[in-house]
C-alpha cells in the first residue's frame, strides 16, 4: 500500500476534505470533523466511547468500524472497499451538508445560554 501515508499530527479540518476516506480511532471530535468533511469514515476503536461512535457511523451508513485489535491487512482492505462504495460516499456527503459549521454551533450555543439567562433559567 504505497499510496497510504501515516502521520503523527495533522489539521484534520484542512486534510479530511481532501481525502477519499478517513481512518481514525473514533474520538468524538475526530468523528465530527470526518463527518463534516463529507467523506466516509472507518473507525478503529480501542475503548467504549469510540466503539459507540463507530456504531453510529455504521447505523448512518457513512462508514464502518472494527476493533483496532482485530484489524489485519485483509480486513483493512475489505473495510476501505466497503466505505468507498458510492452509497457510503453519497450518505457521507448528504450528512455533511446537513451539519452546522463550527462557528455556527458556537454562536448558537451562546445564543441559547443568553436566552436562558434572560429568562432566569441559568444557575437556579
Amino acid at each position: 500500500m504505497d499510496h497510504v501515508k501515516v502521520v503523527d499530527t495533522v489539521n484534520f479540518s484542512a486534510i479530511f476534505p481532501a481525502c477519499r476516506a478517513v481512518v481514525h480511532h473514533g474520538g468524538a471530535g475526530t468523528t465530527a470533523l470526518g463527518l463534516r468533511a463529507g467523506v466516509p469514515t472507518l473507525i478503529l476503536p480501542t475503548d467504549l466511547n469510540q466503539t459507540l461512535w463507530g456504531m453510529q457511523v455504521k447505523r448512518l451508513k457513512v462508514g464502518t468500524a472494527r476493533r483496532f485489535s482485530a484489524v489485519t491487512e485483509r480486513t483493512l482492505i475489505f473495510d476501505l472497499r466497503t466505505i468507498l462504495d458510492l452509497e457510503y460516499v453519497a450518505h457521507a456527503q448528504t450528512l455533511a451538508s446537513r451539519m452546522s459549521k463550527p462557528a455556527e454551533g458556537v454562536a448558537r450555543a451562546a445564543d441559547l445560554v443568553e436566552n436562558c439567562a434572560r429568562l432566569g433559567r441559568v444557575g437556579s
